[in-house]
């Protein structure tokens, strides 16, 4: 893998040793994710999965439920914290133990009844 430094120096990282590519806001934010787990049921449409790298750390985050979007060479997810410093973090095959999907979230086939329409109110008065 080929990196490009923020100087501008470019250097090869072997692909077996690159444990995940993280797409940052800043980079002179922390380099670790604030949360590596959600707190509650994520809001964002798509599969909540949970990946299991090789040295034992559990990162979960959303991966669009779109099969054509799935990548062969690792999966792209949208890390727990929306407002952390990292937006998106790349895992290669590679470093990973297992990915469960743990749910989905706005499932398609699930459509939200419509709301019964509201009856009208009697007369009491009338005849």
């Amino acid at each position: 893998m080929e990196l490009l430094s923020d100087q501008g120096h470019a250097s090869i990282v072997p692909y077996p040793d690159v444990k995940l590519v993280a797409f940052v806001r800043e980079f002179e934010g922390p380099a670790e994710p604030e949360r590596l787990v959600f707190q509650t049921r994520p809001k964002m449409a798509g599969l909540w999965v949970s990946l299991k790298f090789r040295d034992g750390t559990v990162l979960e985050g959303i991966i669009p439920n779109n099969l054509m979007l799935l990548e062969g060479s690792g999966f792209t997810v949208i890390p727990p914290d929306s407002f952390g410093n990292q937006q998106r973090v790349w895992a290669p095959p590679g470093s990973l133990r297992s990915v469960e999907v743990l749910g989905v979230v706005g499932s398609p086939l699930k459509k939200r009844k419509a709301k019964p329409s509201a009856k009208e109110q009697i007369g009491l008065f009338d005849e």
